[in-house]
């Protein structure tokens, strides 16, 4: 019997097997330059990278219990409103509740037909079950046994998506981000610039190689700050990075002046995630993660204020105005969206189809709420 991995080498030769006599064909056709139309087809594939299809997205931090108690019942009833309301993004990792994000993921996921969804996880965090884990450290909401040992090597890639695979109960990912090699990180065995260096030799090259396979249709980083990325886009040659906690309205200048236009020039470009600041901006206790996610700046809190004012003076909703702005930048691919119950995924992919009047933008503008040169939803 063929093992998963047989089975993925079968089918990429296979799809280039069928290739063949195209390729053949369009060999007969040479330019006077000497350059078959094959050679340059080729040499145009390899400049581009991959975006993914749909521009909405569901996220799975509040499915793996971030932030508190999700119910096997209720994760199944929110993938399934998410499902039936038009939702066919699903970002995931193995992060997520210590692999129980994607035990939900895949147990409703399993059941649909993979042409139909486009699925993301991540790499870097290997699981392993331990009557000793720090579970209750990391995840104190989640029930897993697993504890983390963080791999960032090319073996170590192979085995996270082997296992997530496993965990999913399906047979690919379209998207794989290496996760949390950032200075936000304070878990990380070592500093975030060490790490990201056992990346860069074993990571990075790997996922390409694998992206070259049709294992993978793309790749990147998914982490909360800016320079790991910038670093990215100078020695690999990602697709599509997951930007997290960068661009929102309550803080995107450097996301905007800094972080896109690099990445623009590569042809690189972003899902979205964390556009609410976990929450902050349609009124949570909380900006953005981790232990000390309660210590919000004042300067934070004066600021959702004043875009709550703006909001009630042209009968705006705030959380619905966030996501569109986080969704509006060019080389936003995709807007991914955490979600703890039904309701929240029907409201958020709702709010997307919501018209905002031009008038809110102009003044959010006028009193310098957000950049001047800041896109706005048309």
């Amino acid at each position: 019997m063929n093992s998963r991995r047989d089975f993925l080498s079968l089918a990429v030769k296979g799809s280039f097997m069928a290739l063949m006599p195209k390729m053949a064909s369009a060999s007969a056709s040479v330019d006077t330059d000497g350059t078959s139309n094959v050679e340059k087809t080729m040499s145009n594939e390899n400049k581009r990278h991959y975006k993914p299809p749909f521009k909405f997205g569901m996220g799975g931090v509040a499915v793996g219990n971030e932030f508190g108690v999700v119910t096997d019942k209720d994760a199944y009833n929110i993938l399934e409103a998410a499902w039936s309301a038009g939702v066919r993004y699903y970002d995931v990792a193995p992060w997520y509740g210590l692999g129980l994000a994607e035990r939900r993921y895949g147990g409703f996921l399993h059941n649909k037909e993979r042409s139909e969804f486009i699925l993301s996880s991540k790499v870097g965090k290997l699981l392993k079950a331990s009557k000793t884990a720090k579970n209750r450290e990391y995840y104190p909401f989640s029930p897993s046994p697993n504890d983390v040992v963080y791999d960032y090597t090319a073996a170590g890639v192979r085995r996270s998506i082997e296992d997530s695979l496993q965990r999913l109960g399906i047979d690919s990912l379209d998207m794989v981000f290496v996760h949390d090699i950032s200075s936000d990180n304070k878990y990380l065995p070592t500093d975030w610039q060490e790490q990201f260096e056992i990346a860069r030799k074993g990571a990075f090259p790997e996922l390409t190689r694998m992206r070259e396979e049709g294992l993978i249709k793309g790749w990147g980083l998914g982490v909360n700050t800016p320079e790991p990325i910038l670093r990215l886009l100078e020695v690999a040659d990602p697709d599509v990075c997951l930007l997290a906690s960068q661009y929102s309205l309550i803080d995107h200048k450097n996301a905007l002046n800094q972080v896109f236009p690099a990445a623009r020039a590569k042809n690189v470009s972003f899902v979205v995630g964390s556009s609410l600041n976990a929450g902050f901006i349609s009124g949570s206790p909380r900006y953005n993660y981790g232990k000390e996610s309660y210590k919000i700046p004042p300067a934070f809190l004066e600021k959702r204020k004043k875009l709550r004012e703006v909001a009630g003076n042209h009968g705006v909703d705030l959380r619905t105005a966030a996501l569109q702005f986080s969704a509006a930048p060019d080389v936003a691919a995709a807007l991914v969206v955490g979600v703890s119950n039904e309701q929240q995924i029907l409201a958020d992919y709702t709010s997307m189809q919501t018209k905002i009047p031009t008038e809110f933008w102009a003044e959010l503008k006028s009193q310098n709420l957000i950049e001047q040169n800041a896109p706005t939803p048309s």
